[in-house]
């Protein structure tokens, strides 16, 4: 280094007191949650609340009053039959939605026979069946109201006695076992007291004696339900191994399909005999849509249940357990007895003796109100009681005691609800343990179905598990910006989760692999300005993340050393994180090394997942380690290792990677799971691919995520579970170098959708977080807009036929790919290959309108240009098509704004919006807008869909010829030009000086040695891209450089300030790298010959796609040119309808069968995808509150430890301490968060006052 480095290196290494400011990039760093998110929580909070009550409240009167409707005594109906009819209807009507699931999962999924020994659970489930039919439908109608209301309450038994048993089986807290155990005395006391309130008296009948029994052994019964609670926590080997055997998905379908079968055969068969028996006749009968009032009941009960049950599940999820499930359901009993017995006392009075009870006072009379037809019903169910009318106080006192015993006696039982830990995103069959609610018993049945879990067994076993997560970003030709981007994500996460000696829930380690970082300077290796670049980045932002106060009057301390080391490969820069978490640069030299995208991922997978935690297992077992016991470990730690796939100008915040964590934490058959990615940047075409990116999350990655899994996880944000990258097929496969023509457009193209089609073939999930963001840079201008998408196109195809040509065995192997979703995917391939013919007819309808034109002539017009372009783009080379391309895109957007305004004029002139044209407008603007609405985040992106909409010609049609011409080129297309980086402002100085300072540059020579390389190893049949040489940039650079320098000397002179000390690799590591080099990695050679086959063999490729695509477009056309020169004979005439509803009588619209076809199918796709995409929504939302308020708690114990550190004296030891204290909390919140549900009502102001 000459005399003038040292010097900048001196003057810029010192701060000067009156040069304290300072050019520092933006960093937004997540904080507490806004208040919106905390007023959406709270406002989740309140409507489900309100829904789950009230829908309990609807399910359990509609429930009690078809109950009365079966009482001899009521007057409502004309037969109790009919009302006896309901109630069959009601208790079948969730095995019946079961039944369908079931078969369903069966026949569009898979399905296994059980073993003989679920006929044992056939049969408690027939047991079960008979007695809530005998229960309901023949005890129930002999009680009054308040009986019914309250004897709901007593299937709770069996319960509470399993609870007592499983403590005792189990090691768990003994104190536990008191609360069931006095549940158990308060239901047996309370059938006592029901036992003496009926029977006590001479009077009683001998068939309410048989009801009152029947009662108490039906509810003894029903109380079996939920045997399977608690059935694995019992140590009986058959228990356990029924339970293993239903829990497995593919067993538990059959299961359920057999036990529905059983309930609706027995509740019929109950029903049927019940009837003659009781000396009804079956003839009396009034089927339900003849009786609107009872069959209005009957659906008002099974859809006010079905939803009940369903929000129930969201509160679980939302972590409003206690809120909006608990506390309704214990208060719902009490809430019908209210909604009963308040108009009851409002009841007309007649004339009476004084003295008189209330049954004597009540006036009896009819009234044509339904309403009050029912409540004089439930008064006659009471009023029937000689207890009422006699007024015997110390029988009532036994009815109310009961009742009360009962109620006290469902919550102690099922009081382990209210400590229920759960995780952030929960699954349904994690939270309940039947898959079906009881219609009949709805609140009973929701609490006692959630599952029991034995105190202090599994959160003990849950706090000894690690996720490791490995963020690994490919970077290539990014700039200073787009670094910067990336640089901070991680500094980010390294802030939000510090590195510390003790168990952490999660682990972060970074690596960066940089491709084509070395360049020839002399006859020697340096690392090339990017990398340099990269080294500036690292360091600036560094020096921000490191100052913990800012405070201009102390002396920054200096930055700790860093490690440079030579590798096999190249290099590496080996950085520890200010908050101790590790960052690798892997510096990668492509003469040493294979580069590109999908060798890099290629090598980082091998080396974390092969050599570092495939090897040391393997290590262990060399050493004498246990064979299963190493097997079961090394199968929990694949499952638990995550790689997050990033680029090199990816922009994330720590809860984006969180939420991505919870999907493959809590479902272990995802592979794979994708955020939503916002493209960055201005102009255009940047605005154009926002709108695009947001209606394919919006709808396309919706549905997939909705009706299967999502094909493609892209590599830009992305996190995928070890053990599914190293099974079989999958990182194998994924490492196949390309040795024919379709290999090239399928692997290298679209390396991110191929990689999730091996997972997907392989049986795992590629999954969707809507709530999890990323930010990428677009493409800003039209050529490289063109070229990206030229590869993505054709990969897209190749790879979803792929896909779709093993759709068959996937199907079976995959439990979330039905046959369904396969035939899904086939529609919407074929709307996808049809577009350009399509995009056709739209411009024909366009010249229709705006020219008034013949349909043929109209059609012929459209057709021609892009004909001519497709010849063009088989002669002129790739720019010159693109030049063109965009002039069509250009007046195709003027043609799609007149159109718009000529069919807003069409509906002016035709005096109605009711045809094909204005429906189709209207109702596309219509679902995107509400679709935007639901994404309050994103509705400003709608501006730009008039410019989309405008650009469907350019994206559908010209596109579409251009990549599918071009599909042999196979070179990236993007960042395919050295841009000259932008520097940090030190070195922007320094290249000033060192420019005066030279008198020459002998740099041209070693760009053209570069510029010679990457052009070989592109396989095309059109000319390579140029390349510009930044010469002005690059010569200073090198000037410094002495023949006789290193490279690791270069870049430890280089950062000011930050000490890069040199280090060396372990030998068994150097083995590693060397023989995965010669395995998988080594260079590709040059071959002219073997480029020049493939060359042609890409170009035989594209001619046949070529012929194949355009043929299936020109047929579409032929049949509709065809249809149209035929005109009215086949036509379909549909009538003139005017906004008002009345139709004209002179006026027809005619439209051609196939265009009709076309557009139902296009229809039905979106509304498809739109009904997916609402599903999705719901439960984005669901995850996004359960995260708020897991994330809130964090937050306010990270305040509360923060202003006890601020409180604390000021001493090094007990700062020291008081670190350490706040660094274990930061460890401990996420299974806080994930377990704690002591909701705390604390004011946030604390948390606000500390910065």
């Amino acid at each position: 280094m000459d005399k003038m480095d040292k010097h900048l290196n001196i003057e810029f290494s010192q701060s000067q007191p009156w040069d304290t400011c300072r050019k520092v990039p933006v960093i937004q760093n997540e904080k507490k949650p806004k208040p919106a998110a905390r007023c959406l929580k709270w406002f989740s909070c309140i409507i489900v609340t309100i829904l789950v009550f009230a829908l309990a409240l609807l399910s359990k009167t509609t429930f009690l009053l078809l109950i009365t409707f079966g009482n001899k005594n009521s007057t409502f109906v004309e037969h109790n039959v009919t009302g006896l009819l309901g109630i069959g209807f009601v208790l079948v009507a969730p095995y019946v939605l079961l039944l369908i699931k079931s078969m369903w999962k069966i026949f569009f999924k898979a399905a296994i026979v059980p073993s003989k020994k679920v006929l044992w659970v056939l049969a408690v489930e027939f047991v079960i069946a008979l007695g809530a039919a005998v229960l309901a439908v023949v005890a129930m109608p002999h009680f009054d109201i308040v009986t019914n209301v309250m004897i709901l309450n007593c299937v709770s038994i069996l319960s509470a006695v399993f609870q007592v048993v499983a403590q005792c089986f189990n090691e768990g807290k003994k104190s536990f076992i008191i609360i069931p155990a006095c549940s158990i005395v308060l239901i047996v006391v309370g059938y006592v007291l029901f036992a003496i309130s009926y029977l006590a008296s001479d009077a009683s009948s001998l068939e309410l004696k048989i009801s009152v029994g029947l009662a108490i052994g039906g509810s003894i019964i029903v109380s079996l339900s939920w045997w399977e609670n608690y059935s694995s926590l019992f140590n009986i080997s058959f228990l356990k191994s029924i339970f293993k055997e239903i829990e497995r998905e593919k067993c538990r379908n059959v299961v359920a399909l057999f036990s529905s079968l059983i309930r609706i055969v027995v509740t019929a068969a109950v029903l049927g005999a019940y009837v003659p028996l009781s000396g009804q006749d079956w003839k009396t009968a009034v089927f339900l849509f003849k009786t609107p009032t009872v069959g209005l009941l009957v659906a008002t009960q099974i859809a006010s249940s079905a939803l009940c049950h369903w929000f129930v599940v969201v509160a679980c999820k939302m972590h409003f357990l206690r809120r909006s499930f608990i506390m309704p359901m214990y208060l719902v009993s009490f809430a019908v007895l209210i909604v009963f017995f308040v108009p009851v006392v409002f009841m007309p009075m007649g004339l009476a003796k004084p003295n008189s009870t209330y049954c004597e006072k009540v006036q009896w009379t009819n009234d044509d109100k339904w309403v009050s037809l029912m409540i004089l019903d439930v008064v006659r169910t009471v009023c029937s009681r000689d207890i009422v009318v006699t007024m015997n106080t110390g029988r009532l006192a036994c009815m109310g005691s009961s009742a009360l015993c009962w109620w006290l006696g469902l919550i102690l039982s099922t009081i382990y609800v209210w400590y229920l830990k759960i995780h952030r995103i929960e699954r349904t069959r994690d939270l309940f343990v039947r898959r079906m609610y009881d219609g009949t018993f709805l609140e009973q049945s929701m609490l006692l179905n959630t599952r029991f879990e034995v105190k202090k067994k599994i959160k003990q076993e849950r706090s000894q598990e690690t996720i490791k997560v490995f963020l690994c970003g490919t970077m290539w030709h990014e700039t200073y910006e787009e670094m910067m981007k990336l640089i901070i994500s991680i500094f980010r996460l390294d802030k939000y989760k510090p590195k510390t000696d003790k168990q952490s829930d999660v682990e972060f380690e970074f690596h960066m692999l940089f491709d084509d970082a070395f360049k020839d300077v002399n006859n020697t290796r340096h690392a090339n300005e990017y990398a340099e670049t990269l080294v500036d980045v690292v360091k600036e932002v560094y020096t921000i993340f490191s100052e913990e106060e800012k405070c201009v009057f102390k002396q920054r301390p200096p930055l700790p050393p860093q490690k440079v080391i030579e590798t096999p490969y190249g290099g590496r820069l080996e950085y520890t994180l200010p908050k101790g978490n590790l960052l690798t640069v892997h510096l990668k030299d492509k003469k040493k090394i294979r580069h590109k995208k999908r060798w890099s991922q290629i090598m980082y997978l091998y080396y974390l997942l092969g050599w570092r935690l495939n090897g040391k297992y393997y290590k262990m077992f060399e050493e004498g380690g246990e064979l299963k016991c190493l097997e079961k470990q090394f199968k929990k730690e694949k499952e638990n290792t995550y790689i997050l796939a990033v680029d090199g100008d990816t922009d994330f915040q720590p809860s984006a990677l969180m939420l991505l964590i919870d999907r493959l934490r809590l479902y272990p058959e995802v592979g794979a799971a994708c955020g939503r990615i916002h493209p960055t940047g201005s102009g255009p075409m940047v605005w154009y691919q926002k709108f695009e990116y947001a209606v394919g999350h919006w709808l396309q990655k919706s549905a997939e995520h909705v009706l299967g899994c999502v094909l493609c996880s892209p590599g830009c944000f992305s996190l995928f579970r070890g053990a599914a990258l190293m099974d079989d097929n999958v990182m194998k496969t994924y490492s196949t170098k390309a040795s024919e023509a379709s290999h090239y457009v399928q692997y290298d193209q679209g390396e991110d959708r191929w990689l999730c089609t091996l997972l997907l073939q392989q049986g795992w999930r590629v999954e969707y977080c809507a709530a999890s963001d990323a930010y990428t840079n677009a493409p800003q201008d039209f050529k490289e807009f063109y070229n990206q998408r030229r590869r993505w196109g054709p990969s897209t195809m190749a790879n979803t036929i792929d896909l779709l040509g093993s759709g068959s065995l996937t199907a079976e192997k995959n439990s979330s790919i039905s046959k369904l979703f396969i035939l899904y995917q086939v529609i919407s391939m074929g709307a996808s290959i049809l577009g350009p013919a399509t995009i056709c007819l739209m411009i024909s309808g366009s010249f229709m309108f705006i020219f008034n034109m013949e349909g043929n002539w109209a059609l012929f017009l459209a057709v021609v240009p892009p004909f001519i372009y497709l010849i063009l783009c088989f002669k002129l080379k790739p720019d010159t098509q693109i030049t063109i391309g965009a002039v069509m895109s250009v007046l195709y957007a003027f043609l799609m704004a007149g159109t718009i305004l000529s069919i807003l004029g069409d509906l002016i002139v035709q005096n109605t919006f009711i045809t094909p044209s204005g429906l189709f407008l209207i109702s596309m603007v219509l679902l995107y807008f509400i679709t935007a609405a639901l994404h309050p985040q994103e509705f400003t992106l709608v501006i730009y869909g008039l410019l989309y909409f405008i650009c469907i010609p350019s994206g559908y049609l010209v596109l579409a010829i251009y990549s599918i011409v071009n599909m042999n080129i196979v070179t990236w297309g993007t960042r395919e030009s050295s841009d000259k980086t932008k520097g940090t402002a030190v070195e922007t100085i320094k290249k000033h000086v060192m420019r005066a300072a030279c008198c020459k540059c002998p740099c041209l020579k070693s760009y053209q040695v570069m510029n010679e390389d990457q052009a070989a190893e592109s396989i095309t049949m059109t000319e390579n891209p140029q390349v510009e040489v930044p010469v002005e940039a690059e010569s200073v650079a090198e000037c410094s450089v002495d023949a006789y320098q290193t490279w690791i000397e270069r870049l430890q002179e280089k950062p000011f300030n930050f000490p890069m000390q040199e280090a060396t690799l372990p030998t068994e590591e150097i083995e590693f790298w060397t023989e995965l080099q010669l395995r998988y990695l080594e260079p590709l050679k040059e071959n002219k010959e073997e480029q020049e086959k493939i060359a042609n063999d890409l170009i035989e490729l594209r001619n046949k796609v070529t012929f194949a695509y355009f043929f299936c477009n020109a047929l579409w056309l032929v049949a509709t040119f065809v249809l149209q020169t035929i005109g009215s004979a086949v036509s379909i005439k549909i009538p003139k309808i005017y906004p008002n509803g009345t139709q004209s009588n002179t006026e027809v619209l005619f439209i051609d069968p196939i265009a009709l076809m076309f557009l139902l199918g296009f229809a039905a796709l979106l509304i498809l995808q739109f009904f997916a995409m609402i599903y999705h929504r719901i439960y984005t939302l669901i995850h996004f509150v359960a995260y708020v308020d897991t994330y809130t708690k964090s937050y306010k114990k990270r305040a509360k430890a923060l202003k006890k550190l601020q409180a604390s004296p000021v001493s090094e030891s007990i700062e020291s301490h008081d670190q350490d204290d706040l660094d274990d909390q930061d460890e401990e919140d996420y299974h806080d968060d994930q377990e704690d549900q002591e909701y705390q009502d604390e004011d946030y102001d604390e948390a606000e006052n500390i910065e």
